[in-house]
């Protein structure tokens, strides 16, 4: 028998769950079990998430219109000036898992909240409901790479990143389509809401179970310690990459935001003659009853439209991301989305209806979910540990929602100024597309520059 060498342990034999996940990523031994929980983690949230944000649907067409769901962005992004400071705050005095747990149970009360408010037939639980979900979708999601990012070396990140976000695109297609399924049986939004808080609490059942097995090898005097008292804005504006990366997650949601825009103008039409055929059919049939024809109409449709997106966000990150970031790096993955989207707002440009749009959003979704998921949480991981978290939560909730103010306010001069119809705002869009391009090239400079000056050292503890 070989002996090992004195003071050296032998490298551990890869298990038969490494060996399975080597076919989908570069897993090494040892590593399976907690790539299995982070992707689970992920997963739960998803399915939650997109449970919610399907409800959000119907509650904000019907309550306001796709004028109101476009503006309810800048009340987003003016909510997280103050949110952001305050997680700040909350990050520097409690440890690292408390703060998660803290963080994720705040989100369940909100829900019940919204529950109670919208059984009372209290007015605006709608357009209150929107702009709480934006908040917490980035900043559930936003934590959960955060700690990812924590409790992962920058070399581990970038072979394992791609494989556990496979749990992010296929738990949105399955929240998507249990949503669908579930509106199509008539349940009320409200109680889709209390299915989503349960497995908001299966996700946090999930983060002790990775934090137990991960205390091993983040093991440390700084590993569940508080953050440092910095605040997260001041640390994105004084780093010209952050600053970069703020500007070109605030194009990327201009450009979504106005495509979603687009779609919802079609939809809204397509509804109004749901519901004129059905008062055709019955000529009796009461207020209620048409708000319900619409509301189960853009509910399904919505639900349909996610599912496609996201399935087709689950083979591209099964089998395309991991293999893309291999021969192309993190350029490969963030400069993907915006030539998707040059090409999609290219049909919508020359007078494409709904199905031509409806399939271009999917696209640039489905490509948005995965790959460019993918990239930019890779993008994070030169960056410190303060900056994982609080920088984090500053560009994934606010500097993010800015781009959805913006976008409102393109909508509002669009419409009310300009009469731009579908084609006029692709047009628009393709120009910021191209700003875009430039800044995401200007960020992967920045990234260079922080990869090539780092030790292997700083690199294994980034």
């Amino acid at each position: 028998m070989t002996q090992s060498p004195p003071g050296h342990d032998p490298a551990p034999a890869p298990g038969a769950l490494d060996r399975f996940l080597r076919v989908f990523g570069d897993v090494r031994p040892g590593e399976g079990a907690r790539v299995v929980l982070m992707f689970l983690n992920i997963f739960a949230l998803l399915v939650g998430y997109y449970i919610i944000k399907t409800v959000r649907e119907p509650l904000i067409l019907l309550g306001g219109g796709a004028e109101v769901k476009s503006y309810a962005g800048a009340a987003q992004a003016l909510t997280l000036i103050l949110y952001v400071p305050l997680y700040g705050w909350v990050a520097s005095r409690l440890p690292r898992f408390k703060l998660i747990v803290s963080v994720v149970l705040f989100f369940v009360a909100c829900i019940q909240v919204f529950f109670l408010w919208g059984q009372s037939g209290l007015p605006y639980v709608g357009v209150a409901f929107y702009v709480w979900v934006g908040i917490f979708s980035l900043t559930t999601i936003a934590q959960f790479w955060s700690y990812a990012n924590d409790i992962y070396s920058r070399p581990e990140g970038e072979r394992l990143f791609p494989l556990i976000a496979v749990g992010s695109t296929a738990g949105a297609f399955l929240g998507a389509l249990v949503a669908e399924r579930l509106f199509a049986l008539g349940l009320s939004p409200f109680l889709l809401m209390q299915i989503a808080a349960g497995l908001l609490l299966l996700h946090l059942g999930l983060y002790v179970l990775a934090a137990r097995l991960a205390a091993p090898a983040a093991a440390g005097p700084r590993a569940d310690a508080p953050l440092k008292k910095e605040d997260g804005f001041a640390l994105v504006l004084r780093n010209r990459y952050l600053l970069l990366f703020a500007l070109m997650l605030i194009l990327l949601n201009i450009v979504n935001q106005v495509g979603e825009y687009m779609l919802d103008v079609y939809v809204q039409r397509a509804a109004d003659e749901a519901v004129t055929q059905a008062v055709a059919g019955q000529p009796g049939l009461d207020a209620a009853g048409q708000r319900a024809v619409a509301e189960s109409f853009i509910g399904e449709f919505k639900g349909r439209y996610f599912l496609g997106f996201n399935l087709l966000a689950v083979v591209l990150q099964a089998f395309l991301v991991s293999r893309l970031v291999q021969v192309a790096g993190v350029a490969g993955a963030v400069l993907a989305l915006p030539l998707v989207a040059l090409g999609s707002y290219g049909f919508a440009a020359v007078g494409a209806g709904l199905a031509i749009v409806r399939w271009a959003k999917t696209a640039e979704n489905a490509t948005d979910y995965s790959v460019m998921n993918t990239g930019k949480q890779m993008l994070w991981l030169p960056t410190t540990r303060e900056e994982k978290y609080k920088a984090k939560q500053a560009i994934d909730t606010f500097f993010v929602r800015t781009g959805d103010m913006i976008a409102g306010g393109v909508v509002y001069a669009g419409t009310q100024w300009l009469a731009l119809g579908p084609t006029g705002f692709a047009r628009l869009n393709l120009a910021v597309v191209a700003a875009w391009i430039l800044v995401a090239l200007l960020v992967l400079g920045e990234n260079r520059r922080l990869t090539a000056g780092a030790s292997p050292a700083a690199a294994a503890t980034a």
